[in-house]
């Protein structure tokens, strides 16, 4: 693809510089200046894919060790978008929920997506706790069905989206970990894939007291959050209705910035039931899943671990 050329194209103004600033999964990322003045953050697939059906790129796992029913449920027919215009629908998403949270999106289409050039500032106290409150606030707008109205992605693996408006527990473990056992056995083994089948098995326990779906990022560990002087963004979502407690096991995840002040200035707006601490290795298991399958050995123990704690409370 023409970099210069399709980002004209999409936003109606000529280029007037393009620099790569990094990569990521299948795509180029870069910082532009356009001739009418803006300067704009470009995501841009290296190369042409037929998404549909295609479970997985960049990965150890080969495509066929996913179901082709993950995508045939999520992903139907000539409706089938790439990562990008996934990534684009969660934005727009989340932006209906809180448009100070996410950067708006400038233009899409499956092979690119287009947003403002954002200076990234350095974590502080003050922003963290913003960031709490503002998060609790999004998540206290709740959509009318667990999952989402297009089809996801989480990095370059399809992700289940078909609403449900039954108990979250069941949607977790038909949506969110089921569809990744197959790929991840060859990792974790017979007895590492029986010890998730049991947390399916008694998700109805594990789950904790019945919420209705929040307004989620659903993908928010540190590194997709951009910290800015006045306030800490949210990119690169997975959004969908989910439960509240996964966005905030995915920032305990890795590690983000001031994650106590960030917990409780949440916990000011928006307190959370008993036991959740005890519940966030539950809600860790479908993106360590998912690392499991794009990055293979590396993440069985922590995967294992989860599921091991989950059974555990």
């Amino acid at each position: 693809m023409d970099v210069t050329a399709h980002l004209t194209q999409l936003t109606g103004a000529p280029v007037a510089h393009l620099e790569p600033v990094g990569r990521s999964h299948d795509w180029t990322l870069y910082r532009a200046d356009l001739a009418d003045g803006r300067e704009v953050f470009v995501k841009a697939m290296r190369e042409a894919r037929d998404w549909h059906g295609d479970t997985e790129s960049a990965a150890r796992a080969r495509a066929s060790d996913l179901p082709r029913d993950i995508a045939s449920a999520a992903h139907d027919g000539d409706s089938t978008p790439s990562p990008l215009t996934a990534e684009a629908s969660s934005l727009r998403w989340l932006a209906d929920g809180d448009a100070n949270l996410v950067p708006p999106v400038l233009a899409a289409d499956d092979r690119m997506l287009v947003l403002p050039w954002l200076a990234a500032e350095s974590a502080s106290a003050p922003v963290a706790e913003k960031f709490g409150h503002d998060l609790a606030e999004l998540h206290a707008e709740s959509p009318p069905a667990y999952g989402a109205p297009w089809p996801g992605y989480i990095a370059t693996l399809p992700l289940d989206n078909s609403p449900s408006t039954g108990e979250w527990g069941s949607w977790y473990a038909e949506h969110r970990l089921a569809p990744y056992l197959p790929a991840a056995q060859r990792y974790l083994g017979r007895a590492g894939i029986r010890s998730i089948e049991q947390v399916m098995r008694r998700i109805a326990d594990l789950a904790g007291p019945p919420e209705p779906p929040s307004r989620i990022h659903g993908d928010l560990w540190s590194g997709n959050m951009l910290w800015t002087a006045d306030r800490a963004l949210l990119i690169d979502p997975a959004a969908h209705g989910g439960h509240r407690e996964t966005d905030l096991a995915m920032l305990a995840l890795f590690g983000a910035p001031y994650l106590d002040r960030i917990l409780a200035a949440y916990h000011e707006r928006t307190p959370l039931a008993s036991g959740w601490r005890q519940r966030i290795p539950l809600h860790q298991l479908h993106p360590l899943l998912v690392h499991v399958v794009l990055y293979g050995d590396s993440y069985r123990g922590m995967a294992l671990a989860a599921a091991a704690a989950a059974l555990a409370q």
